[in-house]
């Protein structure tokens, strides 16, 4: 059974950001990777088809799957490093409070992912819309 991660995007507030960012940031054509101070306990869990659920303002809209999770450093300049893919899918907008660091996701309490042939492409300004006017 895989393990997912959950975190927070910081300097972001929608998925388009992320990418520009990333796009910005000389990272293009690199393998993407989120680092962390603590490597999960876990891990080995969440690279058997784990996804890093990623919530922007308080709102869950896309995940990675992750490739690996790497340990770099030793003792207390050790850090992990997690790779993903660089396919993003958006996934149903799932309320979420703000937390620190990252935290595991059960596959039960995961949302699920978001249909685009059957729903389209839904701009992230009336989707927020929706979820505030509780229509979603």
């Amino acid at each position: 059974m895989s393990l997912h991660m959950i975190k927070l995007v910081v300097g972001a507030a929608t998925i388009e950001d992320l990418l520009d960012w990333r796009a910005h940031s000389g990272q293009t054509g690199q393998p993407w990777i989120l680092r962390t101070r603590m490597t999960p306990k876990r891990g080995a869990e969440m690279i058997d088809g784990g996804s890093i659920y990623r919530v922007f303002k308080g709102v869950i809209l896309c995940r990675q799957r992750i490739l690996a999770v790497n340990t770099v450093g030793e003792g207390v300049t050790a850090r992990c490093e997690i790779l993903l893919d660089d396919e993003i899918v958006r996934v149903a907008p799932t309320p979420r409070r703000a937390f620190q660091g990252w935290r595991y996701l059960e596959p039960k309490d995961a949302p699920p992912d978001l249909d685009t042939a059957e729903f389209g492409e839904i701009p992230e300004d009336l989707a927020r819309r929706l979820r505030e006017a509780g229509a979603w």
